[in-house]
């Protein structure tokens, strides 16, 4: 690698941990002005962090299973670095840089990048069918009493998701959906319906994690929080919302629109407010502390290791 390169490398890696410390400090300023009493639990923060650690590595896997799947050879720890350090490309307004950055990375590692765009671009496609599962079985309680009529219509999101899911498994319905990417993919065009199913899982899992995070963090600094399918239903529905707003940087004000919505009837509105400022600040806190051990790395140190 060139110290051209290195340097560029740095510097891009420095302004994408720069923007998000950035958002950091806003939502940790605005969580210091919620009208709302802080009980803070160092322990079951902690235990939040771990959780969201670890479905990072579920995702990480399911996303290396899709390559792998296309024939392309990928170490675990080159696709966590990849996986890790291109996803602070979502503090850049737009969706395309996380994917853009995982196909330059990808590349560095002879793994061509279409393979790399396309299964980035299937298992966000996952991602978002498997929320949209979650949020049709879990979001009844958090909006029944609100909108009588939710029951009908989550069970009709749940349907179609499942549906969705279950059209991914077709390869001529992942050519489609790689088509509309403008995604080149060579051939074989789709990954075995099993990695499909497995990547589908994986995300189905993550968002449950996801969740269970969030009820831990609420634990952690409320004394009262809502019940754990509320927190996961309210998470993966937020989320999804964020992943589906094309020119908010990281779902930023989307996502807590929807998060309010979701847990005001249980928190009342300060206290829905309080936990979405907390979770993005968690959440930041978690990127940015996976991503910064593999910034301060060289990838050649980091290929030797792995």
């Amino acid at each position: 690698m060139s110290s051209a390169w290195k340097v560029i490398r740095m510097t891009l890696g420095a302004l994408l941990v720069a923007l998000a410390l950035r958002q950091l400090w806003h939502a940790w300023s605005d969580a210091q002005r919620a009208p709302v009493e802080w009980h803070f639990k160092p322990l079951l923060l902690v235990a939040s962090a771990l959780l969201t650690w670890t479905m990072y590595a579920v995702l990480i896997m399911a996303w290396r299973g899709l390559v792998t799947a296309w024939g392309q050879a990928m170490t675990p720890g080159a696709a966590a670095r990849i996986w890790i350090v291109s996803s602070l490309g979502k503090y850049l307004p737009g969706k395309v840089w996380a994917i853009a950055g995982m196909a330059v990375m990808s590349g560095q590692v002879g793994v061509a990048p279409w393979v790399a765009t396309g299964a980035a671009v299937l298992n966000q496609a996952l991602s978002v069918a498997a929320g949209a599962v979650v949020v049709g079985v879990t979001g009844t309680s958090l909006l029944e009493t609100q909108y009588p009529w939710i029951r009908l219509a989550l069970a009709v999101l749940l349907g179609v998701s499942v549906a969705g899911i279950l059209f991914l498994m077709w390869p001529g319905a992942v050519a489609r959906v790689l088509a509309l990417a403008r995604v080149k993919a060579g051939t074989p065009a789709a990954p075995a319906p099993g990695a499909l199913l497995v990547a589908a899982g994986a995300n189905i899992l993550a968002w449950c994690g996801y969740g269970a995070a969030l009820w831990l963090l609420a634990r952690g600094v409320f004394d009262q929080a809502p019940t754990l399918a509320q927190c996961i239903g309210a998470f993966a529905a937020s989320y999804v919302a964020g992943l589906l707003a094309v020119v908010a940087p990281a779902g930023l004000g989307v996502r807590e629109s929807v998060f309010i919505l979701m847990l005001q009837g249980t928190l009342g509105a300060p206290g829905a407010a309080a936990l979405a400022i907390a979770s993005r600040v968690m959440l930041t806190i978690t990127e940015v502390g996976a991503a910064v051990p593999f910034l301060l790395t060289s990838r050649e140190h980091a290929r030797a290791a792995s």
